[in-house]
């Protein structure tokens, strides 16, 4: 093997702070206890469903639309609960990453520039969180914006900097703030009235013109997240080892079909209470399409203690979000290009046009919902080679795809790309 591979593999292993395998839980208890306390990788992955992005799209539907758009988070939640699985077992499998895979089968040119685009989509991705984090801090402490920003990445850090003692602590706090996420976001829709039929009605997909394709997109796009695909088979190789004994693999993927349920079980939750309380509380009130001014609203119809639950709620999924998201980077720098930069320089270099888009003026919840259709875009460069790859027999043996679940996986990527091109057509014709 190439020593430049080996030299990436080893340094993506030390830097995500994992240098041997996770033991293997203690075979006491119940079975389906050890089954749980395999389970992790998921919820952080899932961080990446309930980051800023999310927030400023799903309030933007709610707020203009009300409830049209439930079905493309109910679609979306459920395309990613097949796609983490597909990444995560990929990992378990093989003991690769999907950006490690990548990197051995595409030539130089061609690894350079599918870096590029995934690297995009892990600078629009950054571009998100820091700018929801800046809001959170603003709106909480009036903090300015981008100064906010700089505070968020700094913080990020310290959160990264927890992987040095080991994948578990990284996972616990990583599953303490998605808590905070939830509580955050969830918790208005106990003081204010959900129309059932008007909910249920939402179910059924459809759009009123151009911009409800936008929004689409971006709750599309902020929902099957690029940089969770390949992030997430990193967290299962790194949690279990790269050669997994055969006996064991059947007990693991089953581990992590629980794991990965039950946290976009709880990030599809989140997202559609964010869009359901902007439906029923924000619909009509002007200034209701931006974080700020949903955040108005909040605290002048359901008092401001909800108001503050909420923005610590936003504070805490920018947090979150962009430490995950910085390692995904890092993931994606080490697998494709078998190389990688410090951590600190990392968070540094993406975090500039971040600082940039603040320092400009630009209207953050804007920049988020663009940042969100930005990574729509690059969604399938993740799905096509994560799905042809799960379903290879030289590469997965018996653990290859069902056909059923191969004809899934194609259809969700046929999804994601006809919104695509119908938000590409009507922007061009302007329809």
């Amino acid at each position: 093997m190439d020593a430049r591979i080996d030299r990436g593999t080893a340094l993506s292993v030390e830097e995500l702070g994992v240098t041997t395998p996770e033991r293997a839980p203690r075979r006491n208890g119940s079975a389906k206890g050890r089954l749980i306390a395999l389970a992790g990788p998921a919820f952080v992955a899932a961080i990446a469903y309930v980051d800023p992005g999310n927030v400023a799209s799903n309030l933007t539907a709610g707020a203009k639309y009300g409830y049209l758009l439930v079905w493309v988070l109910v679609l979306a939640n459920a395309m990613a609960v097949l796609v983490q699985y597909l990444s995560a077992k990929l990992g378990l499998v093989t003991g690769r990453s999907l950006p490690e895979l990548l990197g051995d089968r595409l030539r130089p040119a061609q690894r350079k520039a599918f870096w590029v685009q995934a690297e995009l989509a892990a600078v629009a991705t950054d571009l998100a969180e820091v700018i929801g984090g800046a809001i959170a801090l603003n709106l909480l402490f009036g903090v300015p914006l981008p100064l906010g920003g700089l505070i968020t990445g700094v913080v990020s850090m310290a959160i990264l900097a927890t992987q040095s003692r080991g994948q578990r602590t990284f996972e616990f706090v990583v599953i303490s703030m998605l808590a905070i996420i939830t509580l955050g976001f969830v918790s208005g829709l106990a003081f204010t009235d959900v129309s059932g039929g008007e909910a249920l009605a939402g179910l059924v997909p459809r759009f009123e013109g151009t911009e409800t394709v936008l929004l689409a997109a971006s709750m599309l796009g902020a929902t099957v997240m690029p940089h969770a695909i390949y992030l997430h088979s990193a967290l299962a190789r790194d949690r279990h080892g790269r050669d997994i004994e055969p006996g064991r693999l059947p007990r693991l993927l089953k581990a992590t079909k629980i794991d990965v349920v039950g946290a976009l079980i709880v990030a599809g939750s989140v997202n559609i209470a964010m869009l359901l309380l902007a439906a029923s509380a924000l619909r009509g009130i002007e200034g209701t399409d931006t974080i700020a001014g949903a955040h108005a609203a909040i605290s002048s119809a359901l008092g401001p203690a909800v108001a503050v639950i909420f923005a610590i709620g936003l504070l805490a999924s920018g947090l979150a979000s962009t430490s995950v998201g910085c390692a995904a980077g890092a993931e994606i720098m080490s697998g494709l290009l078998h190389f990688r930069i410090p951590m600190l320089l990392r968070r540094t270099l993406v975090l500039i046009p971040a600082l940039v888009v603040l320092a400009m003026g630009a209207d953050p919840t804007l920049s988020l919902v663009i940042s969100q259709v930005v990574l729509s875009f690059c969604i399938p460069f993740a799905l096509v080679p994560l799905v042809r790859m799960t379903s290879e027999r030289g590469l997965m043996g018996e653990h290859l795809n069902r056909r059923g679940t191969t004809v899934a996986a194609w259809a969700a990527t046929a999804v994601i790309v006809a919104l695509n091109l119908a938000l590409l057509v009507l922007t061009v014709t302007g329809a």
